[in-house]
């Protein structure tokens, strides 16, 4: 059963992996925070005096294949989405999280293992009440044939829709709310994905060097060339929404609305954040009271939600 009051971990969490864009080993540490904190970053190979960041949409760079925050000194930490999702999912919105490179691990290119890690490590109240971000009014950013729009709704929900010309793709849709576990059951382990022609692209122009068939789903015409297959028929399309919640979580609180993606990515999600921000009568923040509180993502998560992630 939900409660109003904000949540963090219990005790601190250290995972550890390879960069996806260096292929270089990375540990991060996500530690408990006090309420009203919100979500930092703090790279622990630089001066300490440069090294916070935190993850609010307005430090996001935005880039179409991660999405990467940097301070007012230019220190930055890339491919925070899939924790940021993970966090979002269980509904954490303060944590400080100790990064000792410029990005967080790839792992198996979904946010599972971090899904495991903060539930094993078990989830705290803090003193501070839950606060959300209402939607009161339809925003919308357009580039380039995608689109992204937030809708006023009682709860977050997150639809998207793709298209590919890879017909191992294709054209897949997807809808889902995100209360009671939703993102643990039906997103968590769904992994990111690309064409092996891009792969071998960026492989020799000296990118994502931390790629491989073990942290990403790699498409090859008709083919799916990861060991094991698909996880989930329409992966791809649940990993964009994995995405977007990552995404959306850098407003700095959950948000109560409907977000739908067509074609969209992390910077197109981020462009709507600043257009929502930008728009003063769509959106208040309110403190929510229990009926909304329990509609919020990770109300009603437990340990027994482990059997559904990968």
């Amino acid at each position: 059963m939900a409660n109003t009051h904000q949540k963090t971990l219990a005790k601190p969490v250290v995972i550890e992996g390879v960069g996806l864009h260096s292929g270089a080993p990375v540990r991060v540490q996500i530690c408990p925070a006090k309420g009203d904190s919100g979500i930092t970053f703090r790279r622990t190979d630089v001066d300490a005096r440069l090294s916070v960041i935190p993850a609010t949409w307005s430090n996001v760079v935005q880039e179409p294949l991660n999405t990467r925050l940097q301070n007012e000194d230019g220190v930055s930490v890339g491919t925070v989405e899939h924790l940021m999702a993970a966090l979002a999912g269980l509904g954490i919105v303060n944590a400080e999280i100790l990064v000792s490179g410029p990005e967080v691990p790839i792992l198996d290119g979904s946010a599972a293992e971090f899904v495991r890690a903060f539930l094993r490590a078990g989830v705290a109240d803090t003193d501070a009440p839950v606060r959300a971000i209402e939607i009161l009014d339809s925003v919308r950013v357009e580039r380039d044939g995608a689109r992204a729009e937030l809708t006023p709704s009682d709860r977050l929900s997150i639809s998207f829709e793709i298209d590919f010309e890879a017909p191992s793709i294709g054209r897949q849709k997807a809808s889902l709310s995100m209360e009671n576990g939703q993102f643990l059951r039906q997103l968590a382990d769904c992994r990111t994905f690309c064409m092996k022609s891009d792969v071998d692209k960026m492989h020799a122009a000296g990118l994502a060097l931390g790629g491989s068939f073990e942290n990403a789903i790699v498409f090859d015409g008709d083919r799916v060339l990861s060991p094991g297959g698909l996880r989930r028929v329409d992966e791809p399309v649940r990993h964009k929404m994995l995405d977007a919640l990552g995404d959306l979580a850098m407003a700095g609180a959950p948000i109560i609305g409907a977000y739908h993606g067509v074609r969209a990515g992390h910077a197109l999600t981020n462009a709507l954040l600043r257009k929502l921000f930008a728009t003063p009568d769509a959106w208040r923040f309110i403190e929510c009271e229990k009926r909304v509180a329990d509609n919020l993502p990770g109300a009603s998560v437990s340990l027994a939600d482990l059997r559904a992630v990968a």
